[in-house]
């Protein structure tokens, strides 16, 4: 690969960086989600839907752990993004060190507690009836790989931020191959059923941990990390958590969100009510992958002009990543009103002999899944603006309207819709949540924007 450096992120013409960044970061997020969506789909048609509907409620739990190392990850490459900007690679060294450190600390501690506290956590999280047995035996294998999983996100955003998409691409690219390789050897070669299952996952985790150790030891990296570097700086880990906290707090309340979902479902509609948001919470990952690769790469492209007090090349790297995302966003709205009883039997299976709870279970889904699916993306056309809103606010340092936009859509408003609709319209106030709040987080963030362009990027 050609050597390039951060210094390229405040040279090349705005447009020209962003699709050179956006493009290798959107085949990262397309092959990760298809990765969990045709995972999905081995598991629904080789194990069963109920096998859907148990990794579902496992993913919050684990995504959670892992989401730690991106939120270190992602409030550490937004000062070493600056930093770079400003010529300060000693702050660089010392901020990726410390992430490393943070890192290691917190996952493992947090796997030893969600281990401990396995019987607890999986009720909670809606892991309840038909679901419990095969969750349980998910959770407690996946949860060993986390650790893995959080050090391969905290170093994907650190590659991003030094200005290599294509090897944070690769990064995404290799557990996603190695687990649907894996998929098939445990799950239909060995009929291993949910362990095969989880394994493949935590392979395919461990597979990611290797590369990523890999690129900071070559000579691609600028990252020369020494052991001073690893002990904790005071003020650089107070920057890390102020800004990795606005992350981490978003996964929080999505997790949140699949605890009271899960809940509020499975009281609906018992267990195939829980397997049709897994559908659509795969779709959520998986359908807006180009939207957000260009959100991944108008992060270290604002940062590190904003480092380098170039206010013009950010306030054009605003309107840019907005524009290209709009668009790409209202061909995913198309597509998905066009076609979703196509993609919801993907993933059910017609194998015979199937018993007659699955029979069942796989006919609910087929009925009820796709017209949730066109309510919970109604307001897609839309989303660009608060999704590059609010990672500006991050990229340039500002903690505080960072976290408040980034809870915005789905703390401030879908939390609070959700609890409060379904009373009065039932199913149907579940799925008229998502829009409504799309709507709302939009025009809010929309607002601080203007503002913060008017008075700032001047």
């Amino acid at each position: 690969m050609a050597k390039f450096t951060s210094e390229e992120l405040g040279k090349q013409p705005i447009g020209k960086l962003l699709v050179a960044q956006a493009v290798p970061a959107s085949i990262g997020i397309l092959v990760m989600s298809l990765n969990v969506l045709v995972d999905s789909i081995f598991v629904g048609n080789w194990i069963g839907s109920i096998a859907i509907a148990a990794i579902n409620v496992v993913l919050p739990v684990s995504f959670f752990i892992g989401a730690l190392g991106m939120a270190i990850g992602v409030g550490g490459s937004s000062i070493i993004s600056r930093a770079l900007g400003a010529d300060d690679k000693e702050k660089a060294f010392t901020t990726f060190g410390n992430q490393i450190t943070l890192t290691l600390g917190i996952t493992i501690t947090m796997v030893v507690m969600g281990l401990s506290l396995l019987e607890s956590i999986i009720p909670a999280f809606g892991g309840k009836g038909a679901i419990y047995d095969p969750a349980k035996v998910y959770y407690t294998i996946v949860l060993y790989g986390v650790p893995f999983l959080a050090l391969c996100m905290m170093g994907n955003t650190v590659i991003r931020a030094e200005g290599k998409p294509k090897f944070a691409m690769i990064a995404m690219i290799i557990p996603s191959v190695g687990n649907l390789l894996m998929d098939y050897v445990f799950i239909y070669v060995f009929d291993w059923g949910m362990a095969g299952a989880a394994w493949a996952t935590t392979i395919g985790y461990v597979l990611c941990f290797l590369y990523v150790g890999y690129f900071f030891f070559s000579q691609y990296s600028e990252m020369k990390v020494q052991w001073k570097h690893l002990g904790l700086n005071v003020p650089v880990v107070g920057e890390i958590g102020s800004l990795g906290f606005v992350t981490l707090a978003r996964q929080a309340v999505v997790s949140i969100i699949y605890l009271i979902m899960n809940n509020i479902l499975f009281t609906l509609g018992g267990e195939a009510m829980v397997a049709v948001y897994a559908i659509i919470g795969r779709m959520l990952m998986f359908a807006l992958f180009p939207v957000f690769g260009v959100t991944q790469a108008f992060l270290p492209i604002a940062g590190f002009n904003y480092g380098a007090k170039k206010y013009q090349r950010v306030r054009k790297s605003i309107n840019t990543a907005i524009t290209y995302a709009s668009v790409l966003a209202t061909v995913v709205f198309i597509g998905l009103m066009i076609f979703p009883e196509a993609i919801t039997a993907l993933f059910l299976s017609d194998k015979p002999g199937m018993s007659a709870h699955d029979l069942e279970t796989n006919a609910f889904v087929m009925e009820n899944a796709p017209n949730a699916m066109r309510w919970v993306f109604a307001a897609t056309p839309i989303i660009a603006l608060q999704l590059i809103g609010a990672a500006y606010f991050q990229a340039i340092g500002k903690a505080i309207p960072a976290l408040l936009l980034t809870l915005s859509r789905q703390g401030f408003f879908f939390i609070p819709l959700i609890l409060i609709l379904p009373k009065v319209y039932g199913e149907l106030g579940v799925w008229i949540s998502f829009p409504i709040a799309d709507v709302l987080a939009t025009i809010v963030t929309g607002y601080f924007l203007r503002r913060e362009i008017k008075t700032t990027l001047v």
